[in-house]
Parts: C-alpha cells; sequence; structure tokens
C-alpha cells in the first residue's frame, strides 16, 4: 500500500514544473469540492490506487495501459460513424508567444537552417524549430512513465515499472513504447454547451453527475475503449479574454471522477485544459486526476487538446460521437508526443 505522502511528492514535483510565470495568479478551490457527497482525501485516493489499479491486467510487460482497449472490433466500430465525411482537427500546436500560459518548461524558437553569411537571408527553404513537449499551447499526449509514486522508497509507474531515468529519457512506458497510431470512437462532452455559457469560469469542477446529464442531453454513453474529450472552453475564454494561468486555475475534472473513468473503461482521456480542475480541491495533492490516471488506471491523457472546431462540429451535425484517429510521434524515451489527432463525422 502507498502511502498518502507518497501521492503528495509525486505531485507537487510535477505540478511546481508548470507554475513558471503564472505565479502572479491566484485561486482557491471550487467550494464545493468540499461538500462531504464528493469530498477527496488524501486516504480515499490511497484507498483507490489498489481498487482502480490496471497493474498486470495486460500483462506484466505491457507499455501502453488502457490503449490496448482500442481493439480491431473498437476500429470498427468507429469507422462506421463516418457519414459525412468531415474531418477537424483536434490539435493546438506550439507559437512563439510570450505569455502566461505559454512557454512554461522551456523557449518556442523556430529558424531558418541555410542563411547565407553575405546576406542574411535564407539560401535554401530549410528550417528547425525548438519546444517543450509539455508546452501550454501544445496539445499534447502525456507517456504513462511521466508521472510516478513511491513504493518501499522507489519511483514506480504503471504496472509496476521502476522510474528508470536518464539523459535519454524514460527506459519503460515512454511514448515510443505506447504504439504508433489508433482509430477509435470519440465521445465529446461539451461543458461550456450544457451549461449554457461560452465556457466555464476558472476552478470550475465537473463531477460524475456533470458527465451523466451530458449522456443524456447528447444522446450517447461512454464506453469501453472510446476518446472521451472533456470540453470546459478553455480555448474560447482564451480568445475572449486573453491568456491566464490556467494551470492553476482551470476548468476540468474532480478527483471524484476517476472511479467513473475506470468503470467505464475510458482508453484515452483528452482536455482543452490539464484535465485536473485547478485547484484541485483535494488537501495535499495538485493533480490527482494526472497521478492516478497515469501511475494506476494506466489511462493516457492529454493536455491543451483543441476541441473549438470538434465541438462547432458536432453541434452541427447534432450528435457528439466521431472517429477519432492519432498518430503518436515516436520519441525514443520521451515523455509525451504532440497530440496528432483528428475528429471524423
Amino acid at each position: 500500500m502507498k502511502s498518502a505522502r507518497t501521492l503528495i511528492t509525486s505531485s507537487i514535483a510535477c505540478v511546481g514544473l508548470v507554475l513558471g510565470t503564472s505565479q502572479a495568479q491566484d485561486f482557491t478551490a471550487h467550494p464545493s469540492t468540499q461538500d462531504p457527497a464528493v469530498l477527496v482525501t488524501l486516504d480515499t485516493l490511497a484507498q483507490w490506487e489498489q481498487e482502480l489499479s490496471n497493474w498486470g491486467r495486460w500483462g506484466p510487460q505491457d507499455q501502453r495501459g488502457t490503449l490496448n482497449l482500442i481493439t480491431p472490433e473498437k476500429t470498427r466500430q468507429a469507422a462506421a460513424l463516418v457519414s459525412e465525411g468531415v474531418t477537424v482537427t483536434l490539435q493546438h500546436f506550439v507559437t512563439e508567444e510570450e505569455a502566461i500560459d505559454s512557454q512554461s518548461f522551456g523557449p518556442t524558437e523556430h529558424w531558418m537552417s541555410r542563411i547565407d553569411p553575405e546576406t542574411g537571408m535564407p539560401s535554401f527553404a530549410l528550417d528547425e524549430i525548438q519546444f517543450s513537449l509539455h508546452d501550454g499551447m501544445l496539445s499534447h499526449l502525456d507517456a504513462l512513465c511521466h508521472y510516478r509514486s513511491e513504493i518501499n522508497g522507489e519511483f514506480v509507474i504503471f504496472n509496476g515499472y521502476p522510474q528508470n531515468l536518464g539523459p535519454d529519457g524514460c527506459e519503460d512506458l515512454a511514448i515510443d513504447k505506447m504504439g504508433t497510431s489508433y482509430v477509435t470512437r470519440g465521445v465529446l462532452v461539451d461543458m461550456p454547451l450544457l451549461k449554457g455559457v461560452d465556457y466555464l469560469d476558472p476552478s470550475t469542477p465537473i463531477y460524475v453527475e456533470d458527465l451523466l446529464a451530458w449522456e443524456e442531453f447528447a444522446g450517447v454513453k461512454v464506453q469501453a475503449g472510446d476518446a472521451l474529450l472533456i470540453r470546459t472552453g478553455r480555448w474560447a475564454k482564451r480568445d475572449a479574454e486573453g491568456p491566464w494561468a490556467y494551470n492553476r486555475g482551470g476548468a476540468g475534472l474532480h478527483a471524484s471522477v476517476l472511479p467513473w473513468l475506470k468503470e467505464r473503461d475510458v482508453a484515452l482521456l483528452v482536455s482543452d485544459a490539464v484535465n485536473d480542475v485547478q485547484p484541485s480541491g483535494v488537501e495535499g495533492i495538485g493533480r490527482p486526476v494526472h497521478q492516478l490516471t497515469q501511475v494506476n488506471i494506466g489511462l493516457p491523457i492529454v493536455d491543451n487538446g483543441y476541441l473549438l472546431d470538434v465541438a462547432a462540429a458536432a453541434e452541427r451535425f447534432q450528435r457528439w460521437e466521431f472517429m477519432v484517429s492519432v498518430q503518436i510521434n515516436p520519441v525514443p524515451g520521451g515523455t509525451a508526443s504532440p497530440f496528432n489527432a483528428n475528429a471524423t463525422f
């Protein structure tokens, strides 16, 4: 059994890296997170580490976690959803904008790589780019080695692998070990549409009751092997009001949703922010959804997914299920990949 202190140290280590210039803004947890009906404590999470675990489910050598739920049958189901032939992107790419929600982990730079020393102009059409795989403006798929827990003084990741980190990245559960391409059924949960707003206010938690209400509204049910897309309206709010420290004050899933995610056997979890509501409302841990999905459930997650276009298409066609195709850049030892993904109706 892992201790509650394990959760604290693991989560703070990862969240602390994200703060950057966002220290200037402060947020408090939504009051509803302290309601006894949904309250989650470190003791609760410690219990769920065991109850929700998928360790060993796909064998002791497994490197893909819940992506194993995307079977050939699931892909055929997804392909059968294509009727309009309309495809939209689910990716937001990095920019060189200097803002509170970008370049927290390192600079984004783009340059031409063949410059004539005499004219100072490009001599050929070749260029290069540098960016962080966890940039706040980049839709990215976290590798399962990204988060860890501590057992008996050792750092471990999903399926009980030791978190062996070196100069070349993760030895196990790195992004290049998680497969290169997947096609599955996508289900969009459009919370702003459900609540009749353009976007959710910062720190708004999403509970199981909200997800069930959406299923009734949209006439869909989240099933095993699905890619679940949670729209909070992060990009719409940014377009309307400008950047803010969404990684410290952002709408998202509350930790009480974790058993539901396991019960429904979600294969891939996508958010337009950081998945966890921020602040989390769980005393002692910043991102409990990150922690348990990646380490215990083995559920890969996508931060900063671009869900504006898919929301518009879904509302236009009045259906919130579609085919999702994902291509993973096999970065050797990588802790993430750009989320190269499309939704096709």
